[in-house]
């Protein structure tokens, strides 16, 4: 009798332990989907505003995750792979201390699965950070581009790939929605009121690009930022414009110790049952 209720304890006592188990299988893919990653990328877009220092922080965490340092007009930063949440991206002039009052900040909002810009634009006595949106897919057999106006000396530029119009008169910060055009050989061209410029990109199918009109010596400058290439949902970061720049690599996943803490659980659980399998011979002898 006694051994057979034992059995029938232990049964339970696996029930449960195999419940829990499963349970905190469904549980860890649910809660990694849930945090997830996101990727974000800085750029210097302001003609007039000297070198700064960028630091990006996570929320509640005083200590920068990512700094880079004299980061210049046309600058743009690869993208760097970041946990969901809430970041900090502040703006500091060059060689300012750490701690030193920024010259400007925001906050961007990392989706799981979503890819950032977070640009200073904008005159120098009106500089700020505007945190745009970026595709990660294309529609297949297609390319998509966009346009960030970042010319301060023409106040209203018209650019074209080909035949097709991707932005007309563009004031200075203005950013174009994404658009679908043909894969291959391209001429774009930006025209202001007193100055242009052209460049040819080879456009690849199935990925999205960024083009950026910016203010150079007697012309307009059309730059190329390759966001996201083929089907993969991750950014590649800038092509022509950019510096490197690296982050700390997430923390291990929890799996192991969630299966480290099962296994000691098991271990506990059966040498309770056989501590009272012991114990209960002595408690009849009485």
């Amino acid at each position: 009798m006694t051994l057979s209720r034992s059995a029938g304890r232990l049964a339970k006592l696996t029930v449960v332990l195999c419940l829990a188990l499963s349970m905190l299988g469904f549980a860890i893919p649910a809660a990694s989907a849930s945090k997830g990653h996101g990727w974000l990328r800085l750029a210097h877009l302001s003609p007039n505003t000297p070198a700064l220092d960028v630091y990006l922080y996570s929320f509640g965490d005083p200590h920068a995750r990512i700094v880079l340092k004299h980061v210049s007009y046309g600058m743009v930063s690869p993208y760097e792979r970041v946990p969901a949440g809430e970041y900090t991206v502040a703006m500091r002039a060059m060689s300012a201390t750490a701690t030193s009052k920024p010259v400007l900040s925001a906050t961007v909002n990392v989706a799981s699965g979503r890819a950032y810009t977070v640009a200073g634009m904008g005159p120098v006595s009106g500089l700020q950070l505007q945190v745009l949106r970026d595709r990660l897919t294309a529609p297949r057999g297609k390319a998509l581009v966009r346009v960030i106006q970042a010319s301060m000396h023409q106040t209203a530029v018209t650019v074209s790939a080909a035949m097709t119009v991707l932005g007309r008169k563009l004031k200075f910060t203005a950013v174009t929605r994404y658009q679908a055009v043909k894969p291959g050989d391209l001429l774009v061209r930006a025209v202001g009121e007193s100055e242009h410029g052209s460049e040819r990109f080879k456009l690849a199918a199935n990925t999205i690009y960024t083009f950026v009109i910016m203010d150079d010596s007697g012309h307009l400058k059309v730059a190329g930022l390759e966001d996201s290439a083929g089907s993969k949902v991750m950014p590649s970061g800038g092509a022509q414009m950019g510096f490197g720049g690296t982050a700390p690599r997430p923390g291990a996943p929890l799996l192991p110790w969630l299966g480290a803490a099962a296994a000691g659980l098991l271990a506990a659980a059966g040498g309770t049952i056989r501590l009272r399998h012991r114990r209960r011979p002595a408690l009849h002898a009485r």
